[in-house]
C-alpha cells in the first residue's frame, strides 16, 4: 500500500459519495468499490472513492433516452 494513505469511514465515503450507508455497502459488495477490514471496523482509501467517482462519470450524449426529444426545434437551438 502507498504511503500516505488517508482512510475514510464508511459514513465518510458515503457522505461523499452522497449515498446512503446502504447503497455504500452494495458497492463494496457488489466489487464496485475496494474496502478494508481492520477488525470490526471497515475503511476505504479516499484514492480508491476518488477513482470510484471518476469511473462514473456520465459522458455527453448518453442520457438522451432519459428526455424527451423536442420535436419540430431546430437542431441549433
Amino acid at each position: 500500500m502507498p504511503q500516505g494513505v488517508r482512510w475514510l469511514s464508511t459514513k465518510e465515503a458515503s457522505t461523499r459519495l452522497g449515498v446512503t450507508l446502504r447503497s455504500l455497502y452494495r458497492f463494496i459488495d457488489e466489487g464496485d468499490l475496494t474496502a478494508y477490514r481492520f477488525g470490526r471496523v471497515i475503511r476505504l482509501m479516499e484514492s480508491d472513492v476518488d477513482g470510484f467517482i471518476e469511473s462514473r462519470r456520465i459522458e455527453p450524449g448518453t442520457l438522451e433516452h432519459l428526455y424527451p426529444s423536442r420535436k419540430g426545434v431546430a437542431a441549433d437551438g
